[in-house]
């Protein structure tokens, strides 16, 4: 199975950005919890954990989205369309993914169309949340980046 790569990684970690204490999600105010890099598995408000924690859940976490990303598409990507589809995946969830225009116009080999589908996932809440339309925005470049 592939792996996400550097570039991949980093995209995630600088969009998810690393909280060691539990917060409530920005759309909602509250459920999902969050700590980490973007850990939402039974998070509860007031939860903590160390730096060396939110590595393994990353870790953990992202390898559920590449697992998703590589039973899900059914075409040859590069290294970095890979792996800006994990970074997507990891944050709208993979069923959001499996259920998305922008797999599809992957698996239809449409990637100049999968491209624009990343702006399209910048909701929460019902609003454009900032830092979603920065994420998209770099996960959209990384997937047309060549490699």
């Amino acid at each position: 199975m592939p792996h996400t790569n550097d570039a991949g990684l980093e995209l995630i970690k600088s969009a998810e950005g690393l909280r060691l204490r539990a917060y409530p999600d920005p759309g909602t105010g509250g459920d999902p919890w969050t700590i980490a890099y973007g850990h939402t598995a039974s998070v509860h408000p007031g939860e903590v954990c160390s730096p060396e924690q939110a590595t393994e859940w990353l870790r953990n976490d992202v390898a559920a989205a590449e697992h998703a990303v590589a039973t899900l598409v059914t075409v040859q990507l590069t290294a970095n369309q890979f792996s800006a589809l994990v970074s997507f995946a990891y944050n709208v969830g993979t069923g959001n993914f499996a259920s998305s225009t922008l797999l599809h116009c992957v698996n239809e080999k449409a990637f100049a169309n999968a491209a624009l589908q990343f702006g399209r996932w910048v909701y929460a809440g019902g609003a454009a949340m900032p830092g979603l339309v920065t994420r998209r925005a770099q996960e959209a470049k990384l997937f047309a980046t060549p490699g």
